[in-house]
C-alpha cells in the first residue's frame, strides 16, 4: 500500500509543475515575442514482480511489473509564430521567420530575442538602437549607431538601416544581424525576453545574406505565440489529475486503516 502513497504523490507533484508552466504561459500571453512552453513526462522504475517465461509454446507470455510513478523529464520551447501586430513605430519590428535579433549587454554578454520593441539611445548627439533594456542591438559592424540629425529610420526587409538626415539625405548605416540556430528549443531563456545560446543549440548562424532567417518587418511586433483556449483546457486537465492523485492518496490511507484496525 505504501507504494501506491508514493505513485501518487510523485503524479501530484508533476501535475503541480505542470500547472506552473501552464501558468506561466497564460501569463505571458501578451509578452511580445514570447514563446509556449510544454511540459513533458516520463515513467519511473518498473518493479518486476514476475517475468515472462514461454517454454515450447507454453507459459506466461507477459512480465508483471508495477511502476513507481512519473517525473518531469523537460520542458520544450515552441518557436511557431506569433501573429504580427501592426504598430507603425518605425522601432519596432519583427521577423517573419525563425531568425532572432542579437543585442549584447552592458558586460559583452550576447543575447538573442524575438522582441523587436527597440529604443533609440542617446549619447551627445548619436543615436544607437537598443532594448527595452539598453542593449545595444547588433548589425554586422557591431552596434547599429544611427549617428546625429536623423530624421527618419528605414528598415527594408534584409535588415539593411538606411537613415535620412534631417537634409534629407539618405544613408545606409548597417544591416542588422538574423540569427538562427539548429536546435532553437535548446536556447538557455535568462528572462526579459532573451535568449542565450547553450551546447543544445549550438552556435549562432548569421542568415542576414542568404535571407534564411526571414523578413524584418518594420512597423510590426510579433506577439506571443500562447493561445488562452489551449491553455485553459491543459489547466483544466492538470487539475483533475492532480485531483485523482490525491484521491488515490486518500484511498490508499483508507485501506491503511483498515488494515491497522482488523481485530482477531
Amino acid at each position: 500500500m505504501m507504494r501506491a502513497l508514493w505513485t501518487a504523490s510523485t503524479g501530484m507533484n508533476a501535475q503541480q509543475l505542470y500547472v506552473d508552466t501552464i501558468s506561466n504561459n497564460i501569463a505571458n500571453v501578451n509578452t511580445v515575442g514570447y514563446k509556449k512552453n510544454r511540459m513533458e513526462f516520463k515513467d519511473l522504475l518498473y518493479e518486476t514482480l514476475e517475468r515472462g517465461l514461454v517454454k515450447d509454446g507454453q507459459g506466461k507470455p507477459v512480465n508483471l511489473q508495477v511502476g513507481h510513478g512519473v517525473k518531469v523529464s523537460a520542458t520544450t520551447k515552441f518557436f511557431t509564430p506569433g501573429s504580427m501586430e501592426i504598430t507603425s513605430n518605425p522601432y519596432d519590428m519583427a521577423i517573419d521567420g525563425p531568425g532572432f535579433f542579437k543585442a549584447v549587454g552592458p558586460n559583452g554578454e550576447e543575447f538573442y530575442t524575438k522582441d523587436g520593441s527597440f529604443k533609440i539611445s542617446v549619447d551627445g548627439e548619436n543615436m544607437k538602437l537598443v532594448t527595452a533594456d539598453g542593449y545595444f542591438v547588433q548589425g554586422s559592424n557591431g552596434d547599429i549607431d544611427l549617428g546625429s540629425d536623423v530624421k527618419d529610420v528605414i528598415i527594408d526587409e534584409s535588415g539593411l538601416v538606411t537613415v535620412r538626415r534631417t537634409d534629407d539625405t539618405l544613408e545606409e548605416i548597417d544591416t542588422m544581424i538574423i540569427a538562427t540556430f539548429v536546435n532553437p528549443a535548446g536556447l538557455e531563456s535568462v528572462g526579459k525576453n532573451l535568449y542565450k545560446t547553450s551546447l543544445a543549440s549550438g552556435e549562432a548562424f548569421d542568415a542576414s545574406e542568404d535571407g534564411s532567417g526571414g523578413a524584418v518587418l518594420q512597423g510590426y511586433l510579433e506577439t506571443s505565440n500562447v493561445q488562452v483556449v489551449e491553455e485553459m483546457v491543459k489547466l483544466i486537465q492538470a487539475q483533475r489529475a492532480y485531483e485523482i492523485n490525491s484521491k488515490s492518496i486518500q484511498t490508499a490511507d483508507e485501506m491503511l486503516g483498515m488494515a491497522n484496525n482488523l481485530r482477531r
